[in-house]
């Protein structure tokens, strides 16, 4: 359950086998006379002039936007708040390099795979991982070989340049590569990467930029890679990679897998698949095995590329310049979904990365609050490269600077770790409260009216984006406000004609088909309307997922339904979402999906999001709550998940269902908790003793 096997080389880069450690990704593809390796740096982004863009100073056109929105001419407010402005974009994530391995003509039969549990890819004559240990990319080669890096990858801009070398020092093999960015772009200058060939025995030859290995018992290389904020003076030093290389290849993976083990294996999913199923190459898993797969490659593909940011739009790795939507951080929908399985799935080292995401730009969200708002607190934007949180990526037709929610919506995971941890980061009270600030100041001297506001991405009845009321902004903005007394003024959820949640809580016309559902939010990510405590609004959010198009049948449009269908309680409607993403072509090899149907756009939304869906599924908690096999579909009719964090610092060290439904719980701390198994009527109060395991049956 823990490997993908192909028999079939990967031709594409697209195919590519993955490994990373969370800052630096590889790609390994190509056939076994020319395997090829894509190098990724989480921070190789093409300057665009956007890295300093500041947001619109609107805030004095602030009254003259909420009359015009009062008086029912959205377009007239989105252009005034527009500012002018032309729509621009983040700057783009981009793939570094390529090492090229070519060898003689080969022969045998041919197979590959990558190790979930260790992180290692190999093929036939080629080992290779992404040390979290010593950072670096580890590979053992077997045969003879030639080896040089180049940059000519497909789209490459020619204003960016790549100096490539190979050379001698100090008795020491190294191939070099250096890409330099347009220096009109106002960004940064550019990315490195330095590779120490070391073979046991055997001849080199240095010619050009490549070298020739023939003889040797086994070639090690080690690769580093390095942006560059300003021009570099002098290379990447090459000491480190030598004193590195004397511990071998044996070793420098066990120090990685140390660290990457522990943390993979903590959560597992066994859905009854045979040995002969499992053991079937990627291309021909079906039923529970692919399920199980799917499941665990896409906690692997999270945990590799997450650690000093969270993942991408496409995880950490990219083979072709001119990434869909600039490879960024889109943060309406995308994001969170990847982050869906983080918290409940026992990933708390994760939340590190995505706090330094916020960590790294909250000045910038205060500067959004200001200038566009004149309030004090935070203003999140729609989109991150990494580097710029000012808001600036929207235009006459795009409202960004309307779409309020951001800042609470972001903050959730943030908040869900701490009640699944008990150890919040250590920011995190005062950036609630700036939130809270936030929504103090915009709602001063209104009646409790959301104005502007915006529902991402559509308007009511497909018109123009800007509104009042928006269901998610009003969801956010009674989240962050709490027991203030202005959360009181704000408006209640409508329920329309059709018995649905509306998306807006004015009598407008609705617009269903559409990938989003973000009026969604008080059920996910928010536990606000649950079939328990709200059962009017929940049977109306779920006739909203029932009225709701697939528009393009996008991954994060399907698996945001899943998510809050299963928090409805209803694994049907849940699973009917989750055959979206299997049954129509979102699966590359690598089991990395696609945006659309049909492998169209590489995008890591379903691969990563899709065990985190799968966990709430299984398991539901809120604190003191923890709800067994609260949305189980038929279609997982027996099974086993070991390691599940609930809200509240109780584990689900083990659930098996089939046979019956027994669990295992633990906490670290002596509590009470309601354990709820919806099927059987089950509801009762067990008692947790500090670091002990109850079973319950």
């Amino acid at each position: 359950m823990h490997s993908l096997l192909d028999l079939s080389p990967a031709l594409t880069w697209e195919n590519a086998f993955l490994s990373g450690n969370g800052e630096v990704g590889i790609m390994v593809y190509g056939d076994p006379r020319e395997e090829r390796v894509v190098v990724n740096h989480h921070r190789f982004v093409l300057p665009n002039g956007t890295r300093d863009r500041r947001p619109p100073a609107v805030a004095h056109l602030l009254p003259e936007i909420r009359s015009l929105l009062l008086a029912g001419r959205p377009a007239e407010a989105q252009a005034l708040a527009a500012d002018g402005r032309s729509l621009e974009w983040t700057q783009p994530f981009h793939p570094g390099w390529e090492l090229v391995i070519s060898r003689p003509a080969s022969s045998g039969e041919y197979r590959r795979t990558t190790d979930f549990a260790t992180g290692e890819v190999t093929t036939c004559s080629h080992w290779a991982f992404v040390s979290r240990a010593d950072a670096v990319v580890v590979q053992r080669l077997t045969g003879d070989v030639t080896l040089r890096l180049t940059g000519d990858l497909p789209g490459r801009p020619e204003t960016v340049r790549y100096e490539t070398a190979a050379g001698e020092q100090d008795g020491q093999v190294f191939l070099r590569i250096r890409g330099a960015y347009p220096p009109e772009g106002r960004g940064a200058a550019g990315f490195e990467g330095l590779t120490l060939v070391r073979p046991r025995g055997g001849t080199v030859v240095v010619e050009g930029d490549t070298v020739t290995v023939t003889g040797a018992a086994e070639v090690l290389l080690l690769t580093q890679a390095a942006r560059h904020d300003e021009s570099p003076t002098e290379p990447l030093p090459a000491a480190d990679l030598a004193d590195l290389a004397e511990l071998g290849y044996d070793s420098l993976l066990s120090r990685h897998v140390a660290l990457h083990r522990p943390l993979y294996e903590r959560v597992t999913l066994d859905l009854g698949a045979t040995p002969d199923e499992r053991a079937r190459p990627v291309g021909e898993l079906a039923g529970a095995a692919l399920v199980e797969r799917i499941f665990h490659a896409g906690r692997y593909l999270l945990l590799s590329s997450s650690g000093i940011l969270p993942p991408r739009l496409t995880g950490l790795w990219l083979g072709a310049w001119g990434a869909a939507w600039s490879g960024d951080f889109t943060t309406d929908a995308n994001l969170n979904l990847q982050m869906a399985g983080v918290n409940i799935g026992a990933l708390p080292e994760l939340i590190d990365g995505y706090a330094n995401l916020i960590r790294g730009q909250i000045d910038h969200w205060r500067t959004n609050a200001r200038q566009i708002y004149g309030a004090r607190g935070i203003l999140a934007p729609s989109r991150t490269d990494g580097e710029n949180g000012h808001l600036f990526h929207l235009n006459a037709d795009w409202p960004w600077t309307m779409w309020l929610a951001g800042a609470d919506w972001l903050l959730y995971p943030l908040v869900e770790h701490a009640e699944t941890t008990g150890e919040p980061v250590p920011e995190l009270e005062g950036w609630l409260a700036e939130c809270r600030l936030f929504w103090e100041d915009f709602l001063a001297g209104t009646d409790g009216s959301v104005v502007p506001s915006f529902s991402p991405e559509v308007g009511p009845g497909g018109g123009p984006l800007a509104c009042v009321n928006a269901t998610m902004d009003v969801a956010a903005a009674r989240h962050a406000l709490g027991d203030s007394p202005v959360s009181g003024r704000l408006a209640p959820y409508r329920i329309d004609d059709r018995g649905a949640l509306a998306e807006w809580i004015a009598d407008v016309p609705p617009y269903e088909d559409h990938r989003h559902v973000s009026h969604l939010y008080p059920v996910w990510p928010l536990h606000e309307i649950n079939p328990d405590d709200t059962p009017e609004l929940a049977a109306a959010a779920r006739q909203a997922l029932l009225l709701r198009g697939d528009e393009n049948l996008s991954a994060h449009g399907s698996l945001h339904r899943a998510l809050a269908a299963a928090r409805l309680k209803d694994g049907e409607l849940a699973w009917a979402n989750v055959r979206k993403i299997l049954d129509n072509g979102m699966f590359f090899d690598s089991l990395m999906s696609s945006h659309n149907p049909g492998r169209e756009i590489y995008n890591a939304d379903a691969a990563i999001s899709l065990p985190g869906v799968l966990l709430e599924l299984l398991v539901h908690s809120r604190p003191g709550v923890v709800e067994l096999l609260p949305a189980l579909p038929s279609a997982l009719g027996r099974g086993r998940v070991t390691g599940v964090r609930c809200r509240g610092r109780v584990t689900v060290e083990e659930l098996t269902w089939g046979d019956g439904v027994r669990a295992r719980l633990t906490s670290p701390v002596g509590q009470t908790v309601t354990v709820i198994h919806r099927a059987s009527g089950l509801r009762r109060e067990v008692e947790l003793p500090a670091g002990k395991s109850v079973e319950i049956a």
